[in-house]
């Protein structure tokens, strides 16, 4: 559908608008120079089966289209309202909303879910908060609502998350989106959310810009939480580990090359945490033979079986129970310590461990609460639709 075809035409709409006030409905029809009727004469173009349409509506629509669906164009007002939508002159809307000072009318458009996100975000700076926070008045409510509603993926899943400031918390957790990462920081309401910086502050997609504003925060916990952040840019890490929590922080966490492991080397134990290291590094931080070290790397989840297999050697107790607990462990080395009776409680715990052996476990009283809580069997109980065995 082309809205240049209804140019000086007559619409006749059914029920009423979905996205847009019934005032702005008008108002851009008319800017299109589109006219719009109440009852169906020779003069109308298009049909447009919109919400909340009576009874009485809904008999006239199919009656018509009965008689003149192969004259007519019938179409439904969510498709209508998105044309619309697409075809606004953002320019002069802007200046108009500012000229004008109408709050209802720039909340109408904030909460319009066609608009497009660029021109959702310059509404957005628009928007007056006032001194409150994000849910302390019905009007901050709406906006909050339409902008975690807007970017929360699979909303329709959870669909309670926008009418709360941990929808945010939510969001920021799965957005890869920078835009909305960098409009939530620019929101005034986020003075009273520290959960809400923190959370930013670890979100790995922030650029440098973000994390020198996240940096100089005047909570510690918002610095404490970008140390962790896996792309924190190296002026930061120069920074941050002249402080050796900080530096543990960023030796566990962040993506790791060659530069970053030899500027780390302060930070062995927290090296030896961190999921990216390769394996040369895993392997060079084997060589120092340091029980510490050692116990770090068994907690490890991504090491390599070559790692483990030398880990196994070292005889500390401490480090094969809890190496029997990592994931990366290969499923026939866990096989054979099921069937060689040894480590139950590790396997159960273990998310690698073969459902079938977590099945048998979970008939022992002793384990039946660590296959439970078990993220692989979770997982298969999930995609079996099955309920716990009792």
């Amino acid at each position: 559908m082309n809205l240049v075809e209804l140019k000086n035409k007559t619409i006749l709409l059914f029920g009423k608008s979905r996205a847009f006030s019934k005032d702005e409905f008008s108002a851009q029809l008319k800017h299109h120079n589109i006219f719009l009727s109440i009852e169906f004469s020779d003069d109308v173009a298009l049909i447009i089966d919109g919400r909340m349409m009576t009874p009485y509506e809904q008999n006239e629509s199919e009656r018509i289209y009965e008689q003149k669906s192969t004259e007519l164009k019938f179409i439904d007002i969510d498709i209508f309202e998105k044309e619309l939508a697409s075809h606004l002159d953002e320019d002069t809307l802007l200046m108009s909303l500012k000229l004008s000072r109408d709050k209802d009318r720039l909340k109408s458009f904030i909460l319009n879910s066609l608009i497009s996100d660029k021109l959702f975000f310059k509404l957005l700076k628009m928007y007056n908060w006032g001194d409150d926070d994000f849910f302390e008045n019905d009007d901050n409510r709406d906006i909050s609502a339409a902008f975690i509603s807007r970017f929360y993926e699979n909303i329709e899943r959870n669909h309670n998350v926008e009418y709360a400031t941990t929808g945010f918390v939510h969001l920021i957790k799965q957005t890869k989106n920078i835009q909305v990462l960098q409009n939530i920081l620019t929101l005034k309401p986020i003075k009273y959310n520290s959960d809400i910086k923190i959370q930013i502050a670890i979100n790995e997609h922030i650029n440098n810009e973000m994390q020198e504003l996240l940096k100089k925060d005047e909570n510690s916990e918002v610095k404490e939480a970008l140390s962790l952040n896996k792309n924190l840019n190296i002026e930061i890490i120069n920074e941050f580990i002249k402080d050796e929590n900080l530096g543990s922080n960023i030796a566990k966490s962040i993506k790791l090359n060659d530069e970053y492991f030899d500027l780390l080397q302060e930070f062995k134990i927290a090296l030896a945490l961190n999921e990216s290291l390769s394996l040369n590094m895993q392997e060079k931080l084997l060589e120092y033979e340091n029980d510490e070290i050692n116990y770090a790397l068994s907690l490890n989840n991504n090491i390599d079986l070559k790692v483990i297999n030398k880990l196994l050697e070292s005889k500390n107790e401490i480090v094969i129970d809890t190496l029997y607990e990592n994931k990366s462990m290969a499923v026939e080395m866990l096989k054979q310590a099921y069937r060689d009776n040894k480590y139950y409680e590790q396997l159960a715990k273990n998310e690698n461990t073969p459902v079938d052996i977590l099945y048998q476990l979970q008939l022992d009283r002793r384990y039946e609460r660590y296959v439970k809580t078990n993220a692989g069997f979770g997982k298969h109980i999930q995609q079996e639709n099955i309920g716990w065995i009792v």
